[in-house]
């Protein structure tokens, strides 16, 4: 609370008077908490970004309240890179209020705020192009209103013409424009990503993106089922990288529940996200390296992530989306052996990443496509909300494995590789040393697996074992009344993030009390870097947009939600 009394103090002479005394200033969890009138977001979002005591927006999101007569909260979360501490500030705004833009303070606002007018109707007074973002043209309504029936599909039939967002710096000067279209049907946009260009020769004279291709509700869907019914569907966030889906979200109730699971759970958690951000980095990889042309890379790479994919099915049966968590702890031991088999495995793999480095870091082709090509500096990284490896590969040291330790991480002996260009180049060779960093990593892990139970053994929270459901009336009951009632976290709010193969994956987790999310937002990584891209190839050639796109690891599941 101490850094919260001082920054009210700071806050009570950059504001009014008037409305300084509707401030409510709190802590939940560890983090602060600032409630004011809408009237004052820009001066003290202002004072926050210009004097550097929050660097990075996060995230903006709303809530739906529709019983109260302030209808909405808007909430923004803000982080700190020099401190590692995060600030909520929320505003509540009756149904047909407008809030200040805060696009003039960071650039990655500009697609946070039309998500949530997308979602909930809220307008921001100020911002460049508050359009729809992830429903498509002909959509009516708003999704996440709590008075959306979440069975009302609409189907669209048409498509917009290639447009851009409106700029009124720009001026015709008369040249013949190419307009086109790369994707979503180019094999490189993999069927979920609209890229539109105009042409001059074979450069880009202007360029705009089209998302919501793959859909799926996340959000909406998770407020309709039991909390642990919501795993299967984090699953399907990032799939090339679903334990740490998995991990996040069961991670984020754990906290709200005030529980900490097990050492061997933790252990176990470990090992499963390091492994699943190597074959996320194999499949960014490898799939940029075959859009460029160097296929024998990318059949080099997949070999190692079917190797993973086999430990995922000697422990749980699946192999994509396993589902491998619960609210508690995991949901069951790890077999005889599998430990070993892990230490083998990455053995193997660390002999593919060497074959990799050798096929590509030195290979003139792979530097001319991709070297200098989507360069960005560090200040234009974090006013974009970059995070994960292309912020890193900026020059920014900012891994919340190490800002921020969960679990065993702060205890475990790892580096975080940083770049200097923030090119396509650069966030190559910082994922080629993450990768190498977490096999260090699940090394450790595998020869210290630590003694005892793989869950907690709450009767509120975990399901009995079947043993003491079919061998007891209290096994019975308890199995019962879970499955009933569900596991109901306390009236409360939490914004927990963990470190995923993009960037920071962060859920903002709303209770009522209830058996079910009241609201659960997420926060996905490559959502904020893909904002960028328009400006990034911008100047550039044609051929570049395919080294930029898949250098940003853009997954359309966990894009699009």
């Amino acid at each position: 609370m101490h850094s919260l009394d001082n920054l009210k103090k700071e806050l009570s002479s950059v504001v009014k008077a008037t409305t300084f005394s509707q401030y409510k200033f709190s802590e939940s969890l560890g983090h602060g908490v600032l409630e004011l009138p809408k009237e004052d977001i820009v001066p003290v979002i202002r004072f926050l970004r210009e004097t550097g005591k929050f660097d990075f927006l996060m995230d903006v999101c709303g809530v739906d309240y529709p019983e109260r007569q302030k209808r909405f909260d808007v909430v923004y979360h803000l982080f700190s890179s020099k401190t590692y501490q995060r600030l909520r500030i929320k505003v509540a705004l009756a149904e047909g209020e407008e809030i200040d833009s805060i696009t003039p303070f960071w650039k990655g606002a500009n697609w946070f705020e039309r998500e949530t007018f997308d979602m909930f109707g809220i307008r921001f007074r100020g911002h460049p192009n508050l359009i729809k973002l992830l429903t498509h043209h002909q959509f009516v309504g708003h999704p996440l209103r709590k008075d959306y029936d979440a069975d009302a599909q609409q189907h669209c039939d048409s498509a917009l013409p290639i447009h851009f967002e409106p700029d009124p710096n720009y001026v015709e000067d008369g040249r013949s424009l190419v307009p086109l279209n790369i994707g979503p049907s180019h094999p490189a946009t993999h069927g979920t990503l609209r890229v539109m260009v105009e042409l001059d020769g074979e450069k880009i004279h202007r360029a705009n993106v089209e998302l919501g291709y793959l859909h799926r509700c996340f959000e909406k869907m998770a407020e309709t089922h039991p909390y642990n019914q919501v795993i299967p569907y984090t699953d399907r966030l990032n799939y090339c990288s679903a334990p740490l889906n998995n991990v996040a979200y069961c991670k984020t109730v754990e906290r709200l529940l005030g529980v900490e699971v097990p050492p061997k759970a933790q252990a176990m958690r470990i090992i499963l996200s390091e492994l699943a951000r190597v074959i996320d980095h194999i499949v960014c990889i490898g799939a940029n390296a075959v859009d460029l042309g160097a296929l024998t890379t990318f059949f080099h790479l997949f070999t190692y992530r079917e190797k993973v994919y086999t430990l995922f099915e000697k422990l749980c049966g699946a192999r994509l989306t396993v589902a491998l968590t619960r609210i508690g702890g995991m949901a069951q031991d790890a077999p005889p052996g599998w430990f070993n088999d892990v230490m083998q495995t990455v053995k193997e793999i660390r002999k593919g990443v060497d074959e990799l480095d050798t096929l590509l870091s030195g290979n003139k082709i792979w530097i001319q496509r991709t070297q200098g090509v989507g360069a960005i500096s560090a200040d234009e990284a974090i006013a974009w909300g970059y995070t994960g490896p292309c912020l890193r590969a900026a020059g920014v040291s900012l891994d919340l494995r190490k800002a921020d330790p969960y679990y065993m991480y702060g205890q475990l002996d790892f580096e975080v590789p940083i770049g200097s260009t923030g090119d396509v180049y650069d966030r190559y060779l910082v994922r080629v040393a993450e990768m190498r960093e977490s096999l260090k990593i699940v090394e450790q892990v595998c020869k210290n697996i630590p003694e005892g139970d793989y869950t907690i053994r709450d009767r509120g929270i975990v399901l009995p074992e079947k043993k003491d459901v079919y061998g007891n009336i209290e096994g019975l009951m308890n199995h019962f009344m879970l499955i009933i009632k569900g596991l109901r976290p306390p009236v409360g709010e939490i914004y927990d993030a963990t470190e995923g193969a993009n960037g920071e994956l962060g859920f903002y987790l709303v209770s009522d009390g209830s058996g079910r999310p009241y609201r659960l937002h997420v926060r996905p990584p490559c959502f904020a870097i893909y904002q960028s891209f328009s400006q990034q190839v911008t100047g550039g050639l044609v051929a570049d947009v395919i080294s930029v796109l898949g250098s940003m690891n853009l997954i359309a599941g966990e894009l699009d939600r």
